[in-house]
């Protein structure tokens, strides 16, 4: 079964950091893309990063230069190092499988693209 699994979320004040990990079973790890989306309440789904298979990163101009985003293909894992969180990182953070291998920068943000893990909360407030 293919499964990804997020943690790493919680609450932190702004300016302090998280780091989020998605642990994915049941497929070749190494032949994917995959992707970091999130959710901000009340908002719609927002691309955050593309971690392609060689470990090249791609960011959205909203979290650029503050979060860095990582793969252990070893470990089946992917990461997400978030610095200088604001408030308005608060988010629902999904870790996002590419549905046959890589090739879209930007994932299409629509629940049947590819595979889903089940999110991880990240709160940023004082």
């Amino acid at each position: 079964e293919v499964q990804l699994v997020e943690s790493g979320g919680g609450l932190v004040q702004p300016g302090g950091s998280l780091r989020l990990s998605c642990a994915a079973s049941g497929f070749t790890f190494i032949n994917y893309w995959m992707y970091w989306v999130r959710r901000a309440p009340g908002k719609g789904l927002e691309w955050v990063s593309t971690i392609r298979s060689t470990g090249t990163t791609y960011y959205a101009d909203s979290v650029k230069g503050r979060f860095t985003g990582s793969r252990d293909n070893a470990k089946n894992t992917v990461f997400l190092q978030m610095n200088s969180l604001k408030p308005e990182d608060t988010a629902v953070y999904y870790c996002v499988r590419h549905p046959s291998g890589g090739g879209l920068f930007v994932p299409r943000l629509e629940p049947d693209f590819g595979v889903w893990g089940q999110g991880t909360q990240v709160t940023v407030s004082s």
